[in-house]
């Protein structure tokens, strides 16, 4: 053979074979993260991490799928259809005691973004004993056990929320459960004045908006949780800052999402601070601590709807959040 030939096509070789390592030395891993309802503000550090490439900088190709009413996240997350899920404590925390081997990794919202929006003669939420109370079937069994034992309401007050405001609108007496970045936006809207209260205020003890995946895939990619967590948190800190990347793509997610109330949610989020209070202040974005843990661990006992024996601390790990120091 022509030693021209032969060298061409050892050229040729190589050349394939670096394209062949180049890819593979530059490839994404690939993560489903599952959210907890349409797509929306509470949601927006996550997709501004898609939206400005930071996930990508992590080494990540992720896909956001959405939840809602009809989805079930933890079923989906302990078959193997998504990575991560965006969580929350006590739902977590009823998944250890069932035998179900999930761990919390990170939480976004160092304040659970649940609260209750009342008409405007309403002063403070130990008001609400001679009011009717619209709550959710998923409410039933979080915030109202809190609600109802701090302020010795009674069950017979509550009536079942459907997630349509008419019957509060029409109804001077009734008040509701609400998002501070939701509801009370269309109370506004439709000329109704409102109060809006925070349970965390009140000592609402759980964490809002969290990543829960699988205990094995702690084990087994700890490096890989810690790659999604790690970037997830900086979305958030760039969500704050200049939310329109990610608005962009919850609008194409969610096409019912309008600019307006994005706007009033990202206002609310940071009035609140949920995202950069509590320990976020000085710990940085993200962080978890025993403390808080074990006081939502303490109330569910207290309310009956956990085990005293439940070995709570399976229900988190601080590992990728102690060190992180995303700072606001």
């Amino acid at each position: 053979m022509n030693p021209r030939t032969v060298l061409r096509r050892l050229l040729g070789l190589a050349a394939v074979a670096a394209a062949c390592w180049s890819a593979s030395a530059f490839a994404l891993d690939k993560v489903v993260f599952l959210t907890s309802w349409y797509a929306q503000a509470e949601h927006g550090g996550f997709y501004q991490a898609v939206a400005t490439g930071i996930y990508q900088k992590y080494g990540l190709d992720v896909q956001i799928r959405m939840g809602g009413p009809q989805v079930n996240g933890m079923q989906i997350l302990t078959s193997g259809q998504a990575d991560f899920l965006m969580g929350y404590d006590f739902q977590v925390l009823k998944s250890i005691e069932q035998g179900v081997p999930v761990t919390t990794v990170g939480a976004a919202m160092q304040t659970d973004p649940q609260g209750m929006m009342t008409h405007d003669d309403v002063k403070r939420l130990a008001d609400l004993k001679t009011h009717v109370i619209l709550v959710s079937t998923s409410g039933r069994t979080t915030w109202w056990p809190w609600l109802r034992g701090k302020y010795k309401l009674d069950d017979s007050q509550s009536r079942v929320y459907t997630f349509n405001l008419q019957p509060f609108f029409a109804d001077p007496n009734a008040a509701q459960q609400a998002y501070a970045s939701s509801e009370q936006f269309s109370a506004d809207k439709a000329g109704v004045k409102t109060r809006f209260f925070l349970f965390a205020d009140d000592g609402y003890p759980p964490y809002g908006t969290t990543i829960v995946t699988m205990s094995n895939t702690v084990k087994d990619k700890p490096d890989l949780v810690a790659r999604f967590v790690r970037a997830s948190m900086e979305g958030w800190k760039s969500y704050l800052a200049d939310p329109a990347p990610a608005n962009a793509l919850i609008k194409r997610d969610n096409p019912a999402m309008k600019d307006d109330q994005l706007a009033y949610a990202v206002q609310k989020l940071k009035q609140f601070r949920m995202i950069t209070g509590g320990d976020a202040a000085t710990m940085g974005i993200g962080v978890m601590t025993d403390t808080r843990w074990k006081k939502t661990r303490d109330f569910m006992v207290s309310a009956g709807m956990l085990g005293a024996g439940v070995d709570w601390k399976r229900a988190y790990t601080t590992q990728f959040t102690k060190d992180l120091k995303v700072m606001p």
